[in-house]
């Protein structure tokens, strides 16, 4: 059984390049929105130096000494990752919900899990080059309080790629994989409690209000988020690339690494060390998530309802399963 030439488990489908497109959207629309909170974050993980303060009191240190555009540096270089992260991760998890989908449909949960570290990992390994350049030229010119921390000279995407590459090496470009690869369980977690809620709120045939979407978006990222920190903060360290550990940076990083960042945190700090920046974190993931979800759920209802109502002259209406789960819950929308 086909729709407009494609078949329903394809890899190449219009429904899931809809989901892809939608997420990548979502993604740039919500982090656009917080940038600003990202900014706090970074400088509170990277910066040991930096006494964690409020929210507010980081942004208006940063804007006061470096001004209100430092609130927005290396915008640019972060939405093309997170475009690009998004859209293949959304792809690839809708690709495998589809693929799953002709199968019987049992334990979801676990179904979604799967699917969310699978879909995570590919995008570590494909992306991780553009998320180090990228956190270094967010983090240039910023006046950092610890003073072992020095400035970095790039003009550019390309030319940090290029200057990278010739200085450190090629592999430098994927440090921090090992932690990001662990971290596939946060995106991993976030999928499985958001479809699992938004199950339960669609129950039925209801339709789910925006609001109920943000909500959900907000509860499932906060839990990921809070269980995955620590790792989170070794990871923006490891991809700054000025943390000198065993020297065993390389493809992979290193265990010995992460646990050396993370023991160094706790003796200085004590455990409350490890999650440094969370307030910061959780007010940016928590709200960019949120609003990511909504923007995706309004784009793929919107694009499914059109190419619903041109199929409806050419299929009957039972094929509607193959578009969407939102189409489950509302055949007639």
């Amino acid at each position: 059984m086909s729709t407009n030439g494609s078949s329903p488990v394809g890899l190449l489908s219009y429904e899931t390049l809809v989901h892809a497109v939608a997420g990548a959207l979502g993604s740039v629309t919500a982090m656009t929105t917080f940038f600003p909170l990202d900014t706090a974050k970074s400088r509170l993980q990277v910066d040991e130096s930096r006494k964690s303060k409020s929210t507010p009191v980081i942004l208006a240190e940063i804007a006061q000494e470096e001004g209100v555009l430092a609130l927005y540096r290396g915008w640019f270089p972060v939405i093309s990752s997170l475009c690009c992260s998004n859209f293949v991760y959304f792809y690839t998890f809708n690709t495998l919900k589809r693929l799953t989908a002709v199968g019987p449909q049992q334990s979801r949960l676990g179904k979604d899990l799967l699917m969310g570290i699978i879909s995570g990992a590919v995008n570590v390994i494909l992306t991780t080059p553009m998320w180090v350049v990228n956190t270094r030229l967010k983090l240039q010119g910023a006046k950092f309080r610890n003073e072992d921390l020095h400035q970095t000279h790039y003009k550019g995407i390309f030319d940090a790629f290029s200057q990278i590459i010739a200085s450190e090496g090629v592999e430098t470009l994927w440090n921090g994989t090992l932690p990001s690869l662990i971290l596939v369980l946060n995106p991993a977690v976030q999928f499985m409690f958001y479809e699992s809620m938004k199950r339960r709120a669609g129950k039925g045939g209801r339709k789910i209000s925006s609001v109920e979407i943000f909500l959900i978006g907000a509860v499932a990222k906060a839990i990921a988020t809070t269980a995955t920190y620590p790792l989170q903060t070794v990871q923006a360290i490891l991809r700054f690339g000025q943390y000198k550990g065993d020297g065993k940076g390389g493809l992979m990083g290193s265990l010995a690494n992460i646990f050396s960042l993370l023991l160094e945190r706790i003796q200085k700090h004590g455990v409350l060390g490890l999650y440094k920046g969370l307030e910061a974190k959780l007010l940016q993931t928590v709200l960019t998530a949120a609003l990511m979800f909504v923007v995706y759920e309004k784009i793929t209802a919107a694009t499914f309802k059109l190419m619903g109502l041109h199929r409806k002259l050419k299929q009957p209406p039972q094929l509607c399963w193959e578009l969407t789960e939102d189409c489950l819950r509302s055949p007639h929308a």
